[in-house]
């Protein structure tokens, strides 16, 4: 009795949701999947194994569901509110990728350029090879190219994750810090090896962060400037950016003090300032409408609203897997792009989804897909790291059971 009573109550609040967003509507999902999927993540919010959420699903360029859960802000119990911000950190990625393609449209940027072209700090590196309990310094094959920095096989890594003797190089050196400008940042980069040679195995890491300072190189714009002109101010994405602005301060996501399934504390990016660091791999923030607009703007074929970011044939491009059979892979069925994980089948991975759909998700517990034939982009908002694939993987499943 009580479970048909809160499915009542959920089915009521679900048609309230819709009643604030008068064009939003089923769209081929079910009502009642959706108002499971809204019960089950409010129950974890009630457990308090994540402090809140927002949710969006957009079908045929039109939202069908969007729902905010929980709180903003844990500690101040501000609620959680459509328009919250988040730290987004590595969908910015794919916000980077799209700008070093606009220069690729334009002539003023290659695929195969060797990044030294741009940026000869980072010309003639040595590859860090672990023999013996020794690190022994090898030349690279090849310089890494810019191909490279977009599928993240140029052996650059990230210090923070994992262990290995480049990557204590990463911490000693300062490469994973965030007290330099990006100019700063590559002339630390260029002090450590490359952990494998390049083109030959898929190593996430601060590939990106150096696109980011190509694109500067190439454009003579700071990457916050070029991506505001050419990407965020054209996408209406009002409330992406490198920091947040103080007057938006009171609509800032934040965590819990400490991961509840760990205890470890749980620092997040500042984001209340402008940094010294434009971060391309990982430094912005968002909203779930503000990333919608980007994502139904792939989906689109690089355009929205009447405004063209980039061709029809640069987004397939993009999001067609360019690893062909290197080592490693960013997940079980996964391949990757130019700034996008891509799946192969419709099986193979452990979550549901469509041959062919794009993703990426973000350290802070932001995700997002765009699912081509299911005319789909679904957009998942939280801060929370510990258990952001758990939420990722369900939220998969149950958009995909929501289906009819």
């Amino acid at each position: 009795m009580f479970r048909a009573k809160w499915l009542a109550v959920l089915l009521v609040a679900l048609v309230s949701s819709c009643a604030n967003h008068p064009e939003q509507g089923s769209r081929g999902f079910s009502d009642a999947a959706l108002a499971r999927l809204e019960s089950t993540i409010a129950a974890d919010v009630e457990r308090g194994r994540i402090p809140g959420v927002v949710m969006v699903l957009q079908r045929d360029g039109k939202p069908a569901y969007v729902k905010a859960l929980g709180k903003q802000d844990p500690q101040s119990g501000a609620p959680m509110r459509e328009d919250s911000i988040f730290r987004i950190y590595s969908m910015t990625k794919p916000i980077v990728s799209i700008a070093a393609m606009m220069l690729v449209e334009e002539g003023k940027l290659a695929l195969s350029d060797p990044v030294a072209k741009h940026i000869p700090e980072l010309k003639g590196l040595k590859v860090g090879v672990e023999k013996d309990g020794k690190l022994e310094i090898v030349a690279a094959q090849r310089e890494p190219t810019i191909q490279d920095l977009m599928r993240h096989t140029s052996g650059f890594t990230y210090g923070v994750f994992g262990r290995s003797m480049v990557k204590d190089l990463y911490t000693k050196n300062g490469v994973d810090g965030s007290d330099h400008t990006n100019a700063e940042f590559v002339k630390k980069l260029a002090t450590v090896p490359l952990m494998y040679q390049p083109g030959t195995t898929w190593e996430y890491g601060r590939s990106t962060d150096v696109l980011g300072h190509v694109i500067e190189r190439v454009s003579g714009q700071s990457l916050d400037a070029f991506l505001q002109q050419r990407i965020l101010g054209p996408l209406g994405m009002k409330d992406t950016a490198f920091y947040v602005e103080p007057a938006k301060h009171s609509r800032i996501a934040e965590p819990f003090p400490k991961d509840p399934g760990s205890g470890a504390a749980q620092n997040l990016l500042p984001i209340r300032s402008n940094p010294k660091y434009l971060a391309g791999g990982q430094g912005m923030v968002s909203t779930a409408a503000d990333y919608v607009r980007f994502a139904q703007m792939l989906l689109n074929g690089g355009e929205l609203g009447g405004v063209r970011i980039v061709s029809r044939k640069t987004i397939e491009y993009m999001t067609t897997d360019h690893l062909a059979g290197m080592r490693g892979a960013p997940a079980v069925g996964y391949g990757f792009g130019l700034g996008f994980g891509v799946r192969h089948t419709s099986g193979q991975a452990s979550a549901n989804g469509t041959g062919g759909d794009y993703t990426w998700g973000g350290l802070g517990g932001t995700y997002f897909w765009v699912d081509p034939k299911e005319r789909l982009v679904a957009v998942w908002m939280m801060q929370a790291v510990g258990p952001r694939n758990y939420y990722r993987e369900l939220f998969r499943n149950m958009v995909y059971a929501a289906m009819e």
